[in-house]
């Protein structure tokens, strides 16, 4: 009896300590997870079509994470709701911004967090919700959706039916004016015609200008040294000329004044004896030209014998 009851207190404390065992170690579990990971919210305003439960959360590409619960908004069903479990040591900021990626064309998609200056402060430490709510940012999927319905919005109004019926009455303007060019047809080709064909001359007086004025540059330039060299040579000339005129007139300043003084005094009456004479000139020479033979013979010239 006695051997029946020791094996029975061995087994009794195996049990209890085996219990013991596997409550510290619950415990020990529930408070590493307590101390390792830290919750937070993510509220999305447009559809999570991939992500799930499980799904995994990143940081510039990094696993820091994953989802643990999505549900929909109880006072908004437009909004979902993600419970996100993050590493304890995730740097997650107030300005740190939530979005919907996907890892590859086929693959699922995840929680993609981004964002976080140095200087924001943590999240967890200026929230004062219990469990502390991440900022979204816009998918590339929702911004080319709402690029998408952006474009949509303008073709709708593009096309409404007042700009239809605007658009049909300038094709149907558009057709009577092909109508009446269709109608000058001959007179618009020929119009053309001497359009290309002064098009054509002008071309050619053009190239025709250009190599003048090329080869007037190429012989200005050209001579234009030598001109100058002439043109110096001449000023030099010319600026002794002025000064042999200035010496020879401060050497012969008291003819000229003589000549001033008494030739001028004189010059008039010359003058009026010279007009006198070129008068008297000019009417012997009318006489001669209109009777020669008589201012020269005193009589007139002797008629020619006609036979006839």
């Amino acid at each position: 009896m006695e051997t029946k009851a020791n094996y029975v207190l061995i087994g009794a404390f195996t049990i209890v300590v085996a219990m013991a065992l596997l409550v510290f170690g619950l415990w020990a579990a529930k408070y590493s997870s307590d101390r390792t990971w830290q919750e937070y919210r993510v509220v999305f305003t447009e559809a999570v079509t991939g992500l799930s439960v499980g799904s995994p959360v990143q940081y510039n590409g990094i696993a820091v994470g994953s989802i643990t619960e999505l549900t929909l908004a109880p006072d908004d069903p437009r909004k979902v709701i993600a419970r996100l479990r993050l590493n304890s040591t995730t740097p997650v900021k107030t300005d740190t911004r939530a979005k919907l990626a996907i890892t590859s064309l086929t693959g699922p998609s995840i929680i993609q967090l981004s964002g976080g200056t140095p200087q924001a402060p943590a999240l967890t430490a200026s929230s004062r919700e219990p469990i502390p709510t991440i900022a979204t940012a816009p998918s590339a999927l929702q911004n080319i959706t709402d690029v998408a319905n952006r474009v949509v919005e303008r073709m709708d109004q593009l096309l409404s039916d007042k700009n239809v019926d605007r658009i049909s009455t300038t094709l149907a303007h558009l057709e009577t004016i092909s109508s009446g060019l269709a109608d000058r047809d001959a007179g618009t080709q020929a119009l053309l015609v001497e359009a290309r064909d002064a098009a054509r001359n002008l071309n050619t007086t053009l190239n025709t200008a250009n190599g003048a004025i090329a080869n007037l540059d190429q012989n200005v330039l050209r001579q234009l040294p030598a001109t100058l060299d002439k043109l110096d040579t001449s000023l030099s000339k010319l600026d002794s000329a002025a000064g042999n005129a200035d010496a020879i007139l401060g050497e012969n300043r008291a003819a000229i004044n003589s000549f001033a003084n008494d030739g001028l005094a004189q010059l008039g009456p010359t003058l009026t004896e010279l007009r006198g004479l070129i008068r008297d000139l000019r009417r012997v020479s009318d006489r001669l030209e209109n009777n020669p033979a008589r201012y020269l013979l005193g009589r007139d010239a002797p008629k020619e014998f006609d036979p006839k």
